[in-house]
């Protein structure tokens, strides 16, 4: 019997299954594209199956006791794709978030958006502002959702904001630290990701939490983002188990 199907029997009680679970796992979804150009299908049903499967490893991971899930769903540069993909992802977008209390309902998950939330159309603004409302008592696991988000901007958006306050003189060059810089970040308040899971074989990070994954265990599969099931992240949980996470130091 492969290992995943130990785990997922009925009798068993996943979020028991493993010694260690991330406390925040960040995932890269890529393959949504390739995904459909295998089936002959346009680009737009990969990326709507995408969104489908989102639903489905945010309630596993929500069961096993993940506390932070952070999805890559749109960067800074995805803008330059085709006009007609980039609307459809943005319909798709406000589709997930206008659905998402009842899709996710009883998973106690709270949902927050990070990036450049300014640049983004007017009624997916409306919409974000609307679902983080609903969700924020919510005390389970908190699902970040990266929207027109790039890291290289967000440290620039930090740098500018660390300026303007030595500027206005409410802060001094001299009190500058890491702990300044991480609270002028997108993440400000949400712990680094402990495991990155990049699908679709791709094993580059593309702009995504550079400051943040520091320390980051990354796994890389080659399973395009539509396949990917819950015996996916398990097998990423169990590979990041065996990790030595040794923060520069001596185990």
């Amino acid at each position: 019997m492969r290992f995943f199907e130990r785990f997922f029997t009925k009798k068993n009680k996943i979020s028991k299954e493993f010694k260690a679970v991330p406390n925040h796992i960040a995932i890269i979804p890529d393959g949504n594209g390739r995904w459909a150009k295998k089936r002959g299908l346009p680009r737009n049903i990969g990326h709507r199956e995408g969104s489908m499967n989102i639903k489905k490893i945010v309630i596993y991971c929500s069961k096993i006791k993940v506390k932070y899930l952070t999805f890559y769903a749109f960067s800074t540069e995805n803008w330059k794709r085709p006009q007609g993909e980039v609307d459809a992802l943005m319909n798709l977008l406000l589709e997930f978030l206008r659905n998402a209390e009842k899709e996710l309902d009883g998973s106690n998950v709270r949902i927050k958006v990070i990036g450049d939330v300014a640049g983004l159309p007017e009624e997916l603004k409306k919409e974000i502002i609307r679902v983080e409302k609903y969700t924020g008592s919510n005390d389970g696991l908190i699902l970040n959702i990266a929207l027109n988000y790039g890291s290289r901007f967000e440290m620039l958006h930090a740098v500018k904001e660390i300026s303007k306050k030595v500027k206005e003189n409410k802060l001094s060059i001299n009190d500058i630290d890491e702990s300044q810089f991480e609270g002028c970040l997108y993440t400000a308040g949400i712990p680094d990701p402990d495991l990155l899971i990049r699908t679709s074989g791709e094993q580059r990070i593309s702009n995504y939490l550079l400051w943040q994954c520091a320390y980051t265990e990354l796994w890389f599969t080659d399973a395009l983002w539509p396949d990917v099931n819950e015996s996916h992240i398990a097998e990423a949980i169990m590979a990041y188990e065996k990790r030595n996470r040794r923060y520069g130091g001596l185990s």
